[in-house]
């Protein structure tokens, strides 16, 4: 079999092609580093000490990361859940310095040196939390998945003298969102707990 002769012309232009095609993909990644590095910060890692169920943590963290992450994926303290990650849902619900907020929308940088209270937190030594035992006898709960951050923020609605009717309980649990439809046994696990 007889190999096809390639005129110069012909082996000048595939050479210039196969050089420039070789070349892109290193041009291409040079300018996708360029580019990536004008919108996409790198990484900055802060020490924080931080105070979570009484004890105290030495941590090295992102500083985007959230105290739903830091308590989850640092701590491995999983009872908090995340549910929507957009703050809508309450299922991941803890109390920072005896408030209650959203740990999915705060950053763990900010909750430095504070105490931080999770679902873990609640119970004293081998004793739930009233509230604990409330939810388990009143039917609190379905899944369970909302059920942590529900019972952290039923402590605080109490705490906050939020109770005086089922309206203002519901009115202040309504940050918290039960896709099973429990909110009958919530409210009256709280009522449970006031009276």
């Amino acid at each position: 079999m007889k190999i096809p002769s390639m005129s110069r012309r012909n082996f000048l232009l595939s050479s210039g092609l196969l050089v420039f095609w070789s070349a892109i993909p290193i041009h291409v990644k040079a300018v996708g580093e360029k580019a990536r590095n004008l919108f996409v910060k790198p990484k900055k890692v802060l020490p924080l000490k931080m105070k979570v169920n009484g004890q105290n943590y030495d941590l090295n963290l992102d500083t985007r990361t959230t105290v739903l992450d830091m308590l989850r994926e640092n701590l491995n303290l999983t009872g908090s859940k995340k549910g929507c990650d957009h703050g809508q849902c309450g299922a991941c619900t803890v109390h920072i310095d005896g408030e209650r907020v959203l740990s999915c929308l705060t950053l763990a940088c900010v909750a430095q040196q504070k105490e931080i209270t999770t679902i873990e937190g609640l119970a004293t030594g081998g004793n739930l939390h009233p509230m604990q035992k409330a939810f388990i006898e009143c039917d609190g709960f379905q899944c369970g998945y909302c059920t942590p951050g529900q019972i952290m923020s039923a402590v605080a609605c109490v705490k906050e003298g939020h109770t005086g009717s089922i309206e203002e309980i519901k009115e202040f649990m309504s940050g918290n969102l039960c896709r099973c439809g429990a909110y009958n046994g919530i409210v009256e696990s709280i009522q449970k707990v006031v009276g």
